[in-house]
């Protein structure tokens, strides 16, 4: 493990996060597994050498302490898979709160901009300089759901979020790319579908994790800017 590649995952508590951290462990890279309560994350990795930081991504004193934790331990961080996100209920935006409208917000881009900075001001330090943040995006982030304000409003920004920091990445060798996810069948959107007359097509969970190992493992000297893994026949293409 001494000249393993080393990665931060958020949100790896469950869903796409716990997948993924599954899935670069397996592959023989470092990892933290990053997200708010420490029993899920301790499940993520069952028993695995891996890093277990609970951590609120909207906090930003405990954001740059767990990052300064990954330096100590490893003395480098390769990538970051920005992955912490929440949604909301359904609404028009006329029966949608502010303070959800601020929540959504505070984890989906504040919280995805705290640990994109955490991330590249260790990848701006470390020698050789340099590594590599994916975004999770979504579907949303080009075409909304009816009912979506607040999120599709929080993914749209994830976009400039990426392309800011593609481009402030490159003098320090930091490349950032967006992978943007539409129906993986996790236990919360399997719960959502079941049942549902008008359930929408889905696609294993570990395709996704398969996409960001692969995004992560590139070359210096290549990236993969945008990404949209998606189940097939899910409602996106001309609505259809």
């Amino acid at each position: 493990m001494a000249d393993a590649r080393s990665i931060v995952i958020t949100g790896a508590g469950s869903g796409i996060g716990r997948a993924t951290a599954r899935r670069f462990l397996a592959a023989g890279w470092r990892v933290a597994a990053l997200g708010r309560t420490e029993g899920p994350l301790r499940d993520t990795v069952r028993g695995a050498p891996a890093l277990i930081l609970p951590c609120d991504v909207t906090d930003e004193a405990a954001v740059d302490a767990a990052f300064a934790r990954c330096h100590a331990e490893w003395g480098r961080l390769d990538a970051l898979f920005n992955n912490a996100g929440r949604g909301a209920r359904p609404a028009t935006p006329d029966d949608l709160d502010a303070d959800t409208f601020r929540d959504v917000i505070a984890v989906n881009v504040t919280g995805m901009f705290l640990c994109a900075r955490a991330a590249f001001r260790l990848m701006r330090a470390q020698a050789p300089q340099g590594g590599r943040i994916v975004n999770n995006g979504s579907i949303a982030a080009h075409a909304p759901r009816p009912g979506s304000v607040a999120y599709t409003t929080s993914k749209h920004a994830v976009t400039g979020l990426t392309k800011s920091l593609s481009l402030d990445g490159r003098p320090f060798g930091i490349a950032c790319g967006q992978i943007d996810i539409g129906n993986a069948a996790t236990d919360l959107l399997a719960q959502v579908s079941a049942g549902s007359p008008d359930a929408e097509p889905l696609m294993d969970v570990a395709v996704v994790a398969d996409a960001v190992l692969h995004m992560a493992g590139l070359p210096i000297g290549a990236n993969v800017q945008f990404m949209t893994v998606m189940a097939t026949n899910m409602p996106f293409i001309g609505r259809g």
